[in-house]
């Protein structure tokens, strides 16, 4: 795997509770956008990337479905609980 490059950017506060819960999950990166296409949500591995990055914003699509597909609630995703 990987590591980022760069520091954690500032364009979403998402980002980083997406990357928190596929890693409490053991997912990877590509299992999660397997999950999210199925639910027909067209991201590929460059977008979540930068999802978790925080250098890409999300829509209000991809939020619903992100809770869907790591089983918590869009709440948590936005920082309102822990």
């Amino acid at each position: 795997m990987r590591t980022r490059q760069q520091a954690p950017g500032d364009r979403n506060i998402v980002g980083a509770r997406v990357e928190q819960r596929r890693r409490e999950l053991h997912m990877k990166q590509k299992d999660l956008l397997t999950r999210l296409q199925i639910s027909g949500v067209d991201l590929n591995a460059s977008g979540l990337s930068k999802l978790e990055g925080q250098y890409r914003l999300v829509t209000d699509a991809e939020l619903k479905y992100l809770s869907l597909a790591l089983e918590v609630k869009v709440d948590w995703l936005l920082g309102l609980e822990d």
